[in-house]
């Protein structure tokens, strides 16, 4: 089926036409108010349980980058993609957490991870980057943001902010890894915490880190109800999932891959749409 066909589907292509705009258009008022350049601010569709043909609709609108959050779910969509259209330029996230197993995948399709958080992993997805560069499969080091987690639970994913040394530390195994671009630091408001508090607590943790680093750290942050206070602290990046892509399909066999144990990344997430909780 042809993009043109893809298009056709006229009830499809008006909803995310109209909520890509006003997704957009939010962007643009948040950078205002917070005083920033809209276009140092990403807006990164989440499209998780959403079939190719959405992202087919959406690319036509101008969205050239999406994110994922199951492995074998995205390496069905990249591949779809990539047949379809082989010369577009697609940047593809991985929002979700990453089972160091999936290393080698994720690393065979992804243009981002926004979820690391541990030496393993780190370890992991250098070795499967870097083999993937030999192989001439991968064009540059995969990019990654250290996941910090805001209140110390780190059993829902994370580097806990209260271990400075170890964020640290982390960064620091990212930035000399040869596969891999250590680009900034990604986080998510616990539920029961303030998003103001919480992405303030996220981008000083930035800022300390920023001391070290010469390339300007970025900050992956803020979803479809709290995009403007990511924005207002400095996030680079915001993950619209809900508020783009509508209600999630979350049962639909013709979306989703089946998964079984050892081919799903994570439990399904708790929560909102780029979160690997």
């Amino acid at each position: 089926m042809s993009t043109c066909q893809y298009m056709q589907n006229a009830d499809r292509v008006g909803e995310l036409t109209a909520k890509l705009g006003a997704a957009r258009a939010r962007l643009a008022h948040a950078a205002e108010a917070a005083g920033r350049n809209v276009n140092d601010i990403e807006l990164l569709p989440i499209t998780k349980f959403f079939p190719a043909s959405d992202i087919f609709i959406l690319h036509q609108l101008g969205c050239h980058a999406f994110g994922e959050s199951r492995e074998q779910e995205a390496a069905n969509k990249v591949a779809t993609v990539r047949a379809e259209l082989p010369d577009a330029t697609v940047r593809w996230h991985m929002v979700g957490r990453i089972q160091r197993n999936k290393a080698k995948a994720v690393a065979s399709w992804a243009y981002a991870a926004h979820s690391v958080d541990s030496q393993r992993l780190i370890t992991a997805l250098d070795r499967a980057a870097t083999a993937a560069l030999a192989a001439g499969t991968r064009a540059e080091p995969l990019r990654v943001y250290l996941q910090i987690s805001l209140d110390g639970d780190t059993e829902r994913g994370g580097i806990d902010v209260g271990s400075p040394d170890l964020v640290d530390e982390l960064c620091a195994a990212a930035d000399r890894a040869d596969g891999l671009t250590f680009v900034g630091l990604m986080g998510i408001p616990p539920l029961e915490v303030d998003p103001d508090d919480a992405f303030a607590r996220l981008a000083a943790e930035r800022d300390r880190v920023q001391a070290d680093y010469p390339q300007r750290l970025e900050l992956s942050a803020g979803m479809s109800s709290d995009l403007e206070i990511a924005v207002k602290h400095g996030s680079t990046c915001v993950r619209v999932g809900t508020a783009l892509m509508g209600k999630r399909p979350l049962t639909s066999p013709a979306v989703v891959t089946p998964v079984t144990s050892s081919s799903q990344t994570s439990p399904p997430p708790r929560s909102a749409e780029g979160s690997p909780r």
